[in-house]
């Protein structure tokens, strides 16, 4: 048994959510509200010093951080991080792309749309935090013209990643109807067995969305 401490709402979070599905693995979920301290306290942070979710920790006291290494570690010796060492090198390039190229971008953008206050400064960012976005899906949507998944002819934990922030990106203002190949990417992805869903957000936060797309 492994617990997952986790936040609901966020993508990175998400990504574990769905591999535990797909593997139909047992765990426990500990819902961890990171948007309200909850990863601040003394308690947590004697675990995870970087303050941040999601955190995996098995029963002899084992932890692990970070959302795309928890994916290898759980996926390993499965079909979600399979073939030869090229193979898995070609996995890994876009897990680094998700949190370097894509991440910083698209989940920042949402997190201001659906978490900052109406009137934070940050609001400004926007317009960069978008642009630099939409080369990310660009990016993408390239590789998706030719390829059905992004790590070879299977479905692995590299679409796994890059679907954590790109299926809910509406939420920072990313249309992505310029996209199609992403589009059918992400159809295909919900198609898999054990496929999960992100709850729903809390009413305040799918307020402050609203009133992102209408200010």
């Amino acid at each position: 048994m492994i617990s997952v401490y986790g936040y609901s709402p966020s993508g990175n979070c998400h990504k574990l959510r769905m591999m535990l599905g797909h593997l139909d693995r047992d765990h426990r979920w500990i819902e961890t509200d990171s948007a309200h301290g909850a990863t601040r306290t003394p308690e947590y942070l004697a675990k995870n010093p970087n303050g941040r979710v999601p955190m995996l920790e098995t029963d002899d006291g084992r932890i692990l951080v970070e959302s795309n290494a928890i994916l290898c570690w759980l996926a390993e010796g499965t079909p979600y991080f399979g073939g030869d060492a090229w193979q898995r090198a070609q996995t890994l390039s876009w897990l680094f792309f998700e949190q370097y190229s894509h991440e910083p971008y698209i989940a920042v953008a949402r997190f201001i749309c659906g978490w900052a206050p109406p009137d934070s400064p940050r609001r400004a960012e926007l317009p960069t935090l978008r642009e630099r976005g939409h080369q990310a899906f660009g990016v993408m949507e390239t590789h998706l013209a030719a390829h059905a998944w992004f790590s070879g002819d299977h479905y692995s934990i590299a679409d796994i990643a890059l679907f954590g922030y790109t299926h809910c990106a509406d939420d920072g203002g990313f249309a992505l109807g310029a996209y199609p190949h992403v589009l059918a990417w992400l159809d295909r992805i919900r198609a898999q067995p054990g496929f999960v869903s992100m709850p729903a957000l809390a009413a305040e936060n799918a307020e402050r969305i609203a009133l992102s797309r209408t200010g």
